[in-house]
C-alpha cells in the first residue's frame, strides 16, 4: 500500500486545472500547468473553502477542510454535497485516508460511478420501476438503473452545487432547495445536512428537511471506504460485523422482495465479526442478485438513546476500525461490485473491482411502494430529523 502524509494528501486534493478527459483516461500529464493550493494555513481557520475545479456549466465548486485536535482531517466538496478524504494515523502512525474519492469537481461529474463521497435524495436507494403514489396521486420519476430509480433520479442530489457555510473548523453544513417536481417528486423541500469533524474522530452527520406539499425522503451519504488505504488493493479481508437479525431480500433488478428474513444459516450473517469476502463466492440466489453484497439489513433495535450501532468494520492491514451508528431503522452494505477501473482516484490508483465498500444508514429500498416497510413520507408542517455517527479508531 502506497501511504501519503497529509500535506501530499491536500495538495493531490487541490488540483484544479487537471481536464475531465484527462481523468477519465489516466492521461494527465504531470508538466501540465497546474494551480496548486494547499489547504494549509497559518492562523485562523480557512472557512471560505479552497477552490476545487469547475463542472460544466461553469459552477466553480469548493473544497472544506475540517481538523480536529488530533490532526486528523476530513475534507468535502459542496459540488453534491461529498464526503472527499478521512485522514488518520494507522496502527503504525502512518497517515491513511481511508475514504476514496477524486481530486477535483470535473472527475467528480465525469465519474462513471456518480455516488462517490455524496450526499444522496431526494430518496436513497432504489423505487421500482421509477413510480410511487401518494395520496392518491402517482409520481413518475427518471429511470437511471436498470428499470428503476436509484438514488433520486440521474440529476439526484450527488449532481447538484449545494450552499456551503463552514461555521467553524470542525463543522460544515451544506443547504440546497429541491424544487416541486424536480426529477418527478413532489413539493419543495429545503434540505440541510451538517457534517461535524469531533475530536473523538467521529464524522456525525444530521439531516434535516421541510417540505411545503406531501413527498417521500430519504436522505443519505454514500461515502465509498478502504480501511487499508485510498488504494491498497481488496476490502475482502476487512473484518465486519453488523447489527442485525435480518434483512431485506431483492429481486434480480435489486428490488426488495418486500419480505424481511432472518440472516442466520445465510451469507448474510455478519452478527459476529467475519472477513467481507469469506462468503461472498458462495452460491447464493440473494449473492447472485446483487453480484455481491448490494443488501439492506434490518438493523436491531438501539438502547434507547437515539442511536442504535450498526456496524463495526476493521482494516486487515491497517487496524482501523469503522464503527457506524445511526437513528435510521436500515443499512445498506455495498461491498463495490460495479466498482470496474474506470475512474482515477485522488491518490492515482483506480476504482478496481471490491477496493472499497459502503454502509448507507437509510430507511428501506422501495419504502414508498411496500406499506410494511417504515414510512418515508414527508409532510408540510414536519420536519424530517435523522442523524448517523461514524466513529473512527484504531487497534493497535
Amino acid at each position: 500500500m502506497k501511504k501519503r502524509n497529509i500535506r501530499q494528501i491536500l495538495l493531490s486534493l487541490s488540483l484544479l486545472s487537471i481536464s475531465a478527459a484527462g481523468l477519465v483516461g489516466c492521461s494527465a500529464k504531470p508538466e501540465a500547468e497546474t494551480q496548486v493550493v494547499t489547504a494549509e494555513r497559518a492562523g485562523a481557520v480557512n472557512t471560505e473553502g479552497e477552490p476545487f475545479g469547475k463542472i460544466k456549466d461553469g459552477t466553480e465548486a469548493r473544497l472544506y477542510t475540517l481538523k480536529n485536535k488530533n490532526n486528523v482531517t476530513a475534507t468535502f466538496t459542496n459540488y453534491g454535497g461529498r464526503w472527499v478524504s478521512f485522514v488518520m494515523p494507522d496502527k503504525n502512525g502512518e497517515m491513511t485516508d481511508v475514504v476514496v474519492g477524486l481530486p477535483s469537481a470535473e472527475a467528480y461529474e465525469n465519474s462513471t460511478e456518480p455516488y462517490f463521497g455524496a450526499t444522496i435524495g431526494r430518496f436513497g436507494n432504489r423505487i421500482a420501476k421509477g413510480k410511487f403514489s401518494l395520496d392518491g396521486q402517482e409520481y413518475n420519476l427518471p429511470i437511471n438503473n436498470d428499470i428503476n430509480t436509484l438514488h433520486g433520479g440521474k440529476m439526484g442530489f450527488q449532481a447538484v452545487m449545494w450552499q456551503a457555510e463552514q461555521t467553524d473548523g470542525q463543522t460544515i453544513v451544506f443547504t440546497y432547495l429541491s424544487k416541486d417536481m424536480e426529477q418527478g417528486f413532489p413539493g419543495n423541500l429545503q434540505a440541510k445536512v451538517t457534517y461535524t469533524l469531533t475530536d473523538d474522530n467521529e464524522v456525525k452527520m444530521q439531516y434535516q428537511a421541510t417540505t411545503d406539499k406531501a413527498t417521500v425522503v430519504n436522505l443519505t451519504n454514500h461515502a465509498f471506504f478502504n480501511l487499508n488505504g485510498e488504494g491498497s488493493g481488496t476490502i475482502l479481508n476487512h473484518v465486519m460485523e453488523i447489527n442485525a437479525d435480518t434483512y431485506t431480500p431483492i429481486d434480480a433488478t435489486l428490488i426488495p422482495t418486500g419480505k424481511i428474513v432472518p440472516v442466520a444459516g445465510t451469507p448474510f450473517d455478519f452478527r459476529k465479526p467475519t472477513a467481507i469476502g469469506s462468503r461472498i463466492n458462495e452460491q447464493n440466489e440473494q449473492l447472485k442478485n446483487g453480484a455481491g453484497y448490494d443488501h439492506n439489513y434490518v438493523l436491531n433495535e438501539g438502547q434507547g438513546n437515539g442511536l442504535t450501532k450498526a456496524a463495526t468494520v476493521q482494516g486487515d492491514k491497517s487496524g482501523i476500525i469503522l464503527e457506524v451508528s445511526t437513528a435510521e431503522p436500515g443499512l445498506q452494505f455495498y461491498s463495490g461490485n460495479f466498482m470496474q477501473s474506470k475512474n482515477t482516484f485522488k491518490g492515482g490508483s483506480k476504482d478496481e473491482y471490491r477496493t472499497a465498500f459502503c454502509l448507507e444508514t437509510q430507511h428501506f429500498p422501495n419504502s414508498p411502494n411496500q406499506p410494511d416497510f417504515p414510512s418515508t413520507v414527508l409532510r408540510p408542517g414536519e420536519t424530517y430529523e435523522t442523524s448517523s455517527v461514524y466513529k473512527f479508531s484504531v487497534q493497535k
